[in-house]
């Protein structure tokens, strides 16, 4: 067994802990030597969703640091209310309701219902720029490199150098198909798996809906809050037997995708063919994030799981074919079809909702989420349910909302594609809107967005006496010879800002990487006044 890396300890030591019987900072927050103990509050528990202790999950992507558990204790302790369905379990077979996500981003000195930071001064520009522009000069950032900040709680910006050239930007672009989606498709929606039956007859077809986090697994970190295709199963087959039938034709239905289901760069360990139907995004191995060896054909794979669920439910799926050695039945696996209008439904089984999704892509860089996510966009945009299609629904729905879109290009959705095009002045409007407490909806943009040295794409970056730890919550990107940064600090005088930098033809990723870290937590111990 390979020994283990000293996060990976500590999360391990952290899943054995009891939970404490009240609201407590857990040990592996505790404040670093360069930081005060509100600021590290302020960075963990200021852009936490306010709700009641009770109706938040402890199973999610930030729970095996503490970090979620904290914003959790923090905000129930401020305010009882709202309902939250992030990642976690809810009482019996259907999904809770969708966060409603009350405005709490704002600094720790604020009244509610102010400006984040209250009546502290907006950072000085020109101080801003006397410890960012040196930074920025570091020749680890490559030949292009752009930086934008912005003030979220009066949208004004207080630092900007090359914010409007359009560079690759990486996974950052899942910033952008996040907001697209939650406002094209909206929080509360959820996607559905189902099956139907066509009338008169024993044809079964178990149609996609674009669910890439549907499971066949019984356990795992995500097993209770994804949509269930052993439920699914289950519904079926009691379905099939209130109507007599015993035995079915199974097919799957993928139709609600159009165009190439393969992303340009080809087939690739950190994504999947994009298809309507999959389970557990078509991973072979039992991970649910990062790199993974996956099935040639997930819809394929999804069926052929589904079929084995109805059996152990009592529902054959049908034998064709003799084998040619012992002459006994030869088992047919499900193919494709499409259900037709006029096919009557059996079961159903919903996906957590977007807001879920958004964070669960934005935490661990999940490509397969965000490709399904610009198709939901595509799919209530009235776009073609495509790469183009998708592309275009998201450039539209950012265009409605009068973001920054010169020189822009969505060649997908998950920022894999070296045609993608994005400026920092977009990457910064994009956080600044999703941290605005007129934009609740968006809120899981900011709240999924990874915690430097705790969770997701940041959990092993960031030392532990660096000022940014715990205080820095951004989305990484990173391609060969393209590194980017985006997400919000709050810096040492209370005030929430939101930043992105962006580089390309780097040589070195990790020197690029950590010149970014630097940056931001250059901006979280600036006190810029």
């Amino acid at each position: 067994m390979p020994e283990l890396k000293p996060w990976q300890q500590t999360r391990q030591l952290w899943r054995r802990l009891p939970k404490p019987p009240a609201p407590k900072i857990p040990a592996a927050l505790k404040t670093p030597s360069k930081l005060k103990t509100w600021q590290l509050t302020a960075g963990a528990a200021t852009v936490g969703l306010a709700v009641a202790a009770g109706a938040v999950a402890t199973a999610g992507p930030w729970d095996s640091s503490g970090q979620r558990t904290a914003e959790r204790d923090w905000a129930a302790s401020q305010e009882a209310g709202g309902g939250a369905d992030h990642g976690g379990r809810t009482s019996g077979r259907a999904p809770g309701a969708a966060p409603s996500a009350p405005s709490v981003l704002r600094g720790l000195d604020a009244p509610a219902g102010s400006a984040h930071g209250g009546s502290v001064p907006v950072p000085d520009g020109k101080a801003v720029a006397g410890v960012l522009d040196p930074l920025l000069k570091d020749k680890a950032l490559g030949p292009e490199r752009s930086a934008v900040v912005i003030d979220a709680g009066t949208g004004r910006r207080v630092y900007g150098k090359g914010g409007g050239d359009a560079l690759t930007p990486a996974s950052t672009t899942k910033i952008a198909t996040a907001v697209a989606a939650l406002t094209s498709a909206g929080a509360d929606h959820r996607i559905t798996t189902k099956t139907v039956i066509e009338p008169d007859s024993k044809d079964v077809v178990l149609v996609g809906g674009g669910d890439p986090t549907l499971t066949a697994r019984k356990d795992g970190p995500y097993a209770r809050s994804a949509a269930s295709l052993r439920d699914l199963a289950e519904d079926t087959a009691r379905a099939l037997k209130d109507r007599g039938a015993d035995k079915v034709n199974l097919s799957y239905d993928t139709s609600l995708y159009s165009g190439e289901q393969q992303h340009p760069i080809g087939p690739n360990e950190n994504l999947t063919l994009v298809s309507a139907l999959m389970a557990d995004e078509g991973r072979l191995d039992d991970s649910s994030s990062g790199p993974a060896p996956r099935a040639e054909d997930p819809a394929a794979d999804a069926a052929k799981k589904f079929a084995g669920f109805l059996e152990d439910e009592g529902i054959e799926t049908g034998a064709n074919g003799k084998s040619k050695d012992k002459g006994e039945n030869k088992k047919k696996d499900p193919g494709p079809s499409k259900a037709t209008d006029r096919a009557e439904s059996l079961a159903k089984v919903e996906s957590p909702p977007l807001s879920a999704l958004v964070e669960r892509m934005l935490t661990h860089s999940d490509n397969d989420i965000a490709e399904a996510l610009a198709r939901q966009t595509a799919l209530a945009s009235k776009e073609p349910v495509s790469f183009d299609g998708a592309g275009k629904a998201i450039e539209a729905q950012l265009k409605k909302a009068q973001l920054p879109l010169d020189g822009t290009k969505f060649a997908d959705g998950s920022g894999l594609d070296r045609a993608d095009r994005s400026s920092a002045d977009l990457l910064a409007a994009l956080l600044a809107r999703a941290a605005d407490p007129a934009h609740p909806e968006l809120r899981p943009v900011v709240t999924g967005l990874p915690v430097a040295g705790f969770t997701g794409t940041l959990v092993d970056r960031y030392p532990k006496d660096s000022p940014g730890t715990g205080v820095v919550r951004a989305k990484t990107g990173t391609l060969t010879g393209v590194n980017t940064l985006a997400g919000t600090v709050v810096d040492t005088d209370g005030r929430l800002l939101v930043f992105a930098f962006m580089t390309t033809g780097t040589t070195d990723p990790k020197a690029a990487q950590a010149a970014l870290d630097h940056m931001a937590s250059a901006v979280a111990e600036c006190g810029c006044r």
